[in-house]
């Protein structure tokens, strides 16, 4: 799984053919749609991902991911839980 800051799963995300878009950690934060803030803010605290910030979930987080999940218990963040939690 190549996971992105944010816990997109870059190897099934549809923009990886459509836009031939690397992932979040080769292009650093800058995809094709402009400049990330999740991926900025992880690597501003020297974090491979947002799992590892203190205040994971955090609201920025919850917001980007807000149509696929409103709770904020979507695929991403389930993603990041499993990889702190040993699972992936």
């Amino acid at each position: 799984m190549n996971l992105s800051s944010c816990g997109i799963d870059c190897d099934t995300c549809e923009f990886k053919e459509k836009q031939g878009c690397p992932g979040c950690h080769a292009h650093k934060g800058n995809p094709f749609w402009g400049s990330c803030d999740l991926y900025a803010c992880a690597a501003g605290q020297e974090l491979p991902h947002c799992g590892n910030c203190g205040t994971f979930p955090c609201a920025k987080l919850i917001d980007a991911h807000k149509n696929e999940n409103p709770a904020g218990n979507g695929i991403e963040i389930a993603n990041l839980r499993a990889l702190i939690g040993g699972s992936l």
